[in-house]
């Protein structure tokens, strides 16, 4: 009974396991040491010609967007001064108009006394934020108000 279920151990096939390799086995040298460094130099000098001519175009286009912003500048910003200005005429129409009905209110003062008692009359007092925009939808004044914290 003991033979039936024994089980036949596991032996080396014959004519013995294929020798272990153990030798160092280098790998294939495709380039030497000199040629990768001429490699190496080639390709520098040609990316630095082909930055060159990158930096130069790159150096043009900067010098024609920097001339196109002298050039413009002063236009916008009589423009931005221009619409400044219509705004303060139309916030001064719009006081006119409001405060029709009261008596003894002139434009521009508190019930008829000057705001400013220092200050010539022909003299631009700026207003603040609040009263530019007092005339405004909340909307517009709550979009440009915090503009600052934005950017």
């Amino acid at each position: 009974m003991a033979s039936a279920s024994a089980k036949l151990q596991d032996m080396p096939p014959s004519g013995g396991y294929k020798p272990i390799n153990y030798k160092r086995v280098p790998a294939k040298t495709y380039f030497s040491g000199w040629t990768m460094i001429g490699g190496y130099l080639g390709i520098t000098a040609g990316a630095c010609f082909l930055f060159y001519l990158t930096d130069k175009l790159r150096h043009q286009e900067e010098l024609e967007r920097r001339s196109a912003n002298f050039a413009l500048y002063p236009m916008l910003l009589a423009e931005r001064d221009r619409e400044y200005l219509k705004q303060l005429r139309r916030n001064r129409d719009e006081e006119a108009k409001l405060m029709a009905n009261v008596e003894g209110w002139k434009v521009g003062t508190y019930y008829g006394e000057p705001i400013y008692n220092t200050v010539p009359e022909d003299t631009l007092i700026e207003p603040n934020y609040a009263d530019y925009f007092v005339h405004a939808n909340f909307k517009d004044f709550a979009k440009r108000a915090h503009l600052a914290y934005w950017s």
